[in-house]
């Protein structure tokens, strides 16, 4: 990749006029270059550049694209460090402010190395650190298969892996992007083995509230699956988790009256919970039965006669649920419903389903050949 530069000059030179621009502005910084070489220059140079940084001056981005130039054509062994440094001042310095100029230049650094380089890690943690705090995540790649690829090409180990996953998850948490947060979370939880799954209890934790909060999570059996999660078990939060997942608003109801203060304490709203169980107990009650009385949706659902008609509206809303109304006979007929769990009991079903259409087909195909040849 081209990145701008500061002067078109040789490195050597192009250090020193870095090195007279930083003494002028007020660097403690010699304007002579090191006799270590170039990397020398650089890390002396990075070390001063907070003058520069400080400066409004419509050059600044100019200067510090020739710095970044320069880290680019050192051999890699000589980069790391240097990368290190310059990703802290550009993360670091004067934090909140001028993110655009600390984005592209972080930018220019990373779609200027070389795809394998390990090194990419610290300057894309960087990118999504700086982007975090100005509510600028949009503007860098955070596809999680891109991330899953950037993770085997730099050949990250596990700790590094962790990290970088968790900075994206709170980036998109905090951009209000749930649906993305929540793929990255399931991705970093499932990176964990029964031998260190004890060590995301915190992130497994937070994972499950940020699911149940979520108005639009309704399939949540996949998170029980997680080792993390699975090391939970016994724990309140692990047994409201499988209320969520499998049982109806009556074991809700009741969990709720024994444990006011647990729920409480996880910032969940018992409104909300109350209306998501109903929901996913309605769901439940649609895969089992094609046609439902108002009665026993009033019963099943605790709510009043009054309630029954704007309840399916809002569940059919949601497209977990494909129903209709039968005002006369006082009943709801289903034409769909998705699972809320999906293990081997629905896999069976999904194959004799698909084998039974199967044999209609073949049946359809031979009377086809049987007039045809009349």
């Amino acid at each position: 990749m081209s990145v701008p530069a500061f002067i078109d000059v040789t490195e050597e030179d192009q250090a020193a006029e870095l090195r007279a621009y930083l003494k002028s502005k007020g660097a403690e910084i010699s304007e002579e270059n090191s006799e270590g070489g170039l990397h020398i220059d650089l890390a002396q140079i990075i070390e001063a550049c907070d003058v520069c940084l400080k400066d409004d001056d419509k050059d600044v981005e100019s200067i510090m694209n020739s710095v970044v130039s320069l880290v680019l054509i050192l051999e890699p062994d000589k980069q790391e460090a240097l990368i290190e440094s310059l990703c802290e001042k550009l993360v670091k310095f004067r934090e909140g402010e001028r993110p655009s100029l600390r984005l592209q230049l972080l930018s220019n650094l990373f779609h200027g190395m070389d795809k394998s380089i390990p090194a990419r890690y610290t300057v894309y943690c960087a990118l999504i650190k700086v982007a975090a705090t100005c509510g600028a995540i949009v503007y860098i790649p955070t596809d999680l298969d891109q991330v899953r690829k950037w993770i085997s090409d730099w050949t990250l180990s596990t700790e590094k892996k962790h990290i970088v996953l968790r900075l994206l998850y709170e980036a998109l948490v905090d951009s209000k992007k749930s649906d993305e947060a929540a793929k990255v979370m399931v991705e970093l939880l499932g990176s964990y083995t029964d031998d260190n799954a004890s060590q995301a209890r915190l992130d497994a934790h937070k994972c499950i509230v940020r699911a149940l909060k979520d108005p639009k999570a309704f399939l949540l059996d996949h998170l029980l699956a997680l080792k993390p999660v699975k090391f939970l078990e016994g724990e309140l939060i692990h047994d409201l988790l499988t209320i969520f997942v499998s049982a109806k608003l009556s074991s809700y109801v009741r969990f709720y009256q024994n444990n006011k203060d647990f729920i409480d304490s996880l910032g969940l709203s018992h409104e909300q919970n109350m209306e998501k169980m109903r929901l996913l107990t309605f769901m439940g009650m649609a895969v089992d039965n094609k046609e439902i009385s108002f009665d026993t949706i009033q019963q099943e659902l605790q709510i009043g006669a009054d309630e029954v008609e704007a309840f399916i509206i809002d569940a059919v809303k949601t497209k977990m649920v494909y129903c209709k109304i039968d005002q006369t006979q006082k009943k709801v007929v289903v034409s769909h419903s998705t699972h809320r769990t999906f293990g081997k009991q629905q896999w069976q079903q999904l194959y004799d389903t698909l084998n039974t259409w199967k044999l209609n087909l073949n049946k359809v195909k031979n009377s086809l050949y049987s007039i045809s040849d009349a």
